[in-house]
């Protein structure tokens, strides 16, 4: 796409659309300025953080460290608007499906999905995505524009609000939804900062993970960043060949050039970079795809992640059977591989891994 305007290269749409600022999702900077143009001091600043992040408010009403004066004055001059859920779909497991309405009217979603004193949100960083993954409903919609690093955040907070989510109990957060991050890294580390900020959500790095189809130049850049999210791949195929056939983005990085850069990517102690593994029976489910994927793995710190393919309307693939994913598990795992199969939440409901999608009307698929 030489010379022609790509819309993740586009900085994504003020999410402002209402003629006053929003202070939802605003940095600290940010609100540093706001609390400016009001003459109020800067340190008032840190009492919006406070209240907008740790505490996860809602209504001007609820600061009170501010005065009844500001507080008045902000709730007629400042917007206080997450993006709003639109539709939730609970599934038997107990996870749910949100789709979220940007102030643009662009829908994108997410999924919350509870553990025993925890929680696992799934969340999107594009309005569609532009990688073409035969594999994913994603793939399908193409790609509209970027979000700001206050939709991100605001998916976060609107689902733990939505859910209750008690405040310091632990949150996973994994960029596994609609859109490759890596084409919106500025705007996802943003979000990663104010969610991973102490006075705010305070989500530690350990918990937040990023997921690529493989952007060379954005794993490389990742790996500058201090702090940083875990790195996962979605890896999917085993020869050039087989992975170019289901996933566009192995055309321009090959195998050789991912495992280069995972070699070279900073890992701290103990970390491990996850390799992603989707399942199609007669694709890339057969046991010398096992063996080559050992042959892979093995070569920078990593665990791997066996997935079971999610079936989705207009695709032609189907996962394996129990048994020959427990054949190729007893594979990896002789091999001193660490291996695990997520058993992917909320496929009822089409909000597993790569079934996520919504039509350009916002309808749902």
């Amino acid at each position: 796409m030489t010379g022609a305007a790509r819309p993740w290269d586009q900085p994504a749409p003020e999410p402002n659309s209402l003629g006053r600022p929003n202070a939802a999702g605003m940095d600290r900077d940010e609100l540093e300025l706001l609390m400016a143009s009001l003459a109020e001091k800067a340190f008032r600043a840190d009492h919006l953080f406070a209240g907008l992040y740790r505490h996860r408010w809602t209504d001007w009403s609820s600061f009170t460290a501010l005065s009844k004066p500001l507080r008045t004055r902000l709730q007629d001059e400042v917007e206080l608007r997450w993006p709003e859920i639109v539709e939730s779909v609970v599934s038997d497991d107990g996870s749910t499906k949100h789709a979220f309405s940007m102030q643009d009217g662009s829908i994108v979603e997410g999924v919350h999905m509870p553990y025993e004193g925890r929680a696992t949100l799934c969340l999107s960083s594009q309005v569609g995505c532009a990688m073409g993954c035969t594999f994913c409903a994603t793939g399908k919609m193409g790609i509209l524009r970027n979000l700001t690093a206050a939709e991100i955040t605001g998916q976060v907070i609107t689902m733990l609000n939505h859910h209750a989510h008690p405040i310091g109990a632990p949150v996973n957060l994994v960029f596994m939804g609609m859109g490759e991050p890596m084409h919106n890294l500025a705007h996802v580390m943003g979000a990663f900062r104010l969610l991973n900020d102490p006075e705010g959500v305070a989500i530690p790095p350990r918990r937040v993970t990023i997921s690529t189809s493989g952007l060379v130049p954005g794993i490389q850049r990742l790996g500058t960043f201090k702090p940083r999210p875990r790195l996962a791949l979605s890896l999917n195929g085993t020869t050039d060949e087989h992975r170019s056939r289901i996933m566009p983005v192995n055309r321009v990085w090959n195998l050789e050039a991912l495992a280069e850069a995972l070699t070279a990517f900073p890992l701290q102690k103990g970390e491990r970079i996850t390799l992603e593994y989707v399942l199609l029976k007669g694709v890339t489910d057969s046991l010398e795809d096992g063996r080559r994927l050992v042959a892979f793995a093995r070569r920078f710190p990593s665990k791997i992640n066996l997935i079971p393919f999610n079936p989705h309307e207009g695709v032609g693939f189907e996962p394996p059977t129990e048994a020959h994913i427990d054949e190729l598990c007893q594979l990896l795992s002789g091999q001193g591989i660490t291996v695990s199969v997520r058993r992917s939440r909320g496929q009822d409901i089409a909000g597993a891994c790569g079934q996520l999608a919504r039509k350009r009307s916002g309808a749902a698929d």
